[in-house]
């Protein structure tokens, strides 16, 4: 399969150049050991991976001479398998001034990150790596910055192709795992099939303790059923069969194993009764249409449950956009005692960004008629964008506009 080029590439290179050791986190199989690799190419850098048990036992049990052997600039994949080499690597860090000279890949979990946080504290960069985005398999190069204003989304929109329900659905219910881009329809449910059985299954038990894997497999399809709604631990707890407190503790797993995330709801001292609530997004739309048995990308598309998945899909694409971008953002959505919801509030440089997600052509205004909760909220609100399957940017109105999905 041809190297697909990655938007995490330019950050990448960025913090190499500015940290000691760089590490790059995310989910199983999203291509972060095939994206270092590649970055790798031409240079004098040394790469060994701890998914070798001789490998893994030797940097174990003697991470001095482990390092001595394999000597910076190194490439080590699957750190969290040899956690014995975090201190080493502090030293070695330590009795150099040259940047770059660890690039590191690990599974996404809480403990690999606080452990080298810990050790490696000032030295070290993490950056976060998803599966792939629309733009990515298009071959786009990554665009500018968002920026909510009619003569920039117009500009944004000469870059990409037309939006096409066809090819967002086809997004949506494949996914973006690199090995199944090329896969048919029986080769990719074997897959996901094994995805879960190899890689998921195997780090529940070894890295979280689970020792109830087949109640684990249940609730992976439980939360893709629940995908883009309220959390409630109890309803999927009873749903899984088990209690809500192990329905908590299991999310925060799958959250940590990089599969789901939760947005979490806009909060505000000007603004009251807000909902204090997450919801469940799925980081891979594919894995969650194959969990909910959705066999089809047409069956997917006209299902009752296509409007889900397309809200769960935009969002995850303006994840990674602001993951993979120069500037931080806050992501949250807005809902109150009163009904009135905001699919999601970007936030950036201290002014709020509304959005909603149509899964319509053609949207109205009516889009609009929560935006103006956020006038009270003590926070500048600046152009907003309902978000959708037109195929090209038009204005509602003064601030807020039609944004087909294809440009994020």
């Amino acid at each position: 399969m041809q190297y697909i080029k990655r938007d995490l590439e330019r950050k990448f290179l960025h913090m190499s150049s500015a940290f000691k050791a760089v590490m790059v986190v995310g989910a199983r199989q999203v291509g972060k050991s095939t994206m270092l690799k590649h970055l790798a190419e031409g240079q004098n850098r040394a790469y060994v991976t701890m998914d070798d048990s001789q490998l893994r036992d030797f940097a174990r049990t003697e991470p001095k001479l482990f390092l001595q052997t394999y000597e910076p600039p190194i490439l080590i994949d699957e750190i969290q398998k040899a956690p014995e080499l975090f201190e080493e690597i502090k030293i070695l860090c330590d009795n150099s001034d040259e940047r770059g000279q660890f690039w590191l890949t690990g599974s996404q979990s809480k403990k690999l990150v606080k452990k080298a946080g810990d050790s490696l504290a000032g030295r070290l960069c993490i950056l976060k790596m998803y599966s792939l985005s629309a733009r990515e398999k298009l071959g786009v190069e990554s665009a500018d910055e968002l920026e909510f204003s009619l003569k920039a989304l117009i500009a944004r929109q000469k870059t990409f192709p037309a939006n096409n329900i066809l090819v967002t659905f086809e997004n949506i219910w494949r996914g973006g795992l690199p090995d199944v881009q090329e896969k048919d329809e029986e080769q990719l449910g074997e897959y996901f099939n094994s995805y879960i059985e190899t890689y998921l299954m195997r780090d529940a038990v070894d890295d979280y303790g689970i020792a109830d894997t087949e109640g684990f497999r249940k609730f992976l399809r439980v939360c893709a059923a629940f995908a883009g709604q309220l959390v409630n631990y109890n309803d999927l707890g009873v749903s899984a069969g088990v209690s809500g407190a192990t329905a908590k503790e299991w999310v925060k797993i799958l959250q940590s194993m990089g599969i789901v995330f939760l947005l979490e709801p806009y909060a505000s001292n000007e603004l009251k009764r807000l909902t204090k609530t997450p919801k469940l997004y799925f980081c891979d739309t594919g894995f969650c249409a194959y969990l909910s048995s959705w066999t089809t990308r047409d069956v997917l598309m006209n299902g009752a449950a296509s409007g889900h998945y397309y809200e769960n899909y935009v969002i995850a694409e303006l994840l990674r956009h602001y993951a993979y971008g120069k500037n931080k953002v806050n992501l949250n959505f807005y809902r109150d005692n009163k009904m009135k919801e905001i699919d999601l509030i970007i936030e950036e440089n201290g002014v709020l960004h509304p959005v909603e997600i149509k899964k319509t052509a053609v949207p109205d205004k009516s889009a609009l008629k929560a935006f103006s909760v956020l006038e009270d909220a003590g926070r500048e609100v600046g152009g907003g964008a309902v978000i959708c399957m037109s195929d090209r940017v038009l204005p509602l109105n003064e601030n807020n506009f039609i944004m087909p999905s294809g440009i994020i």
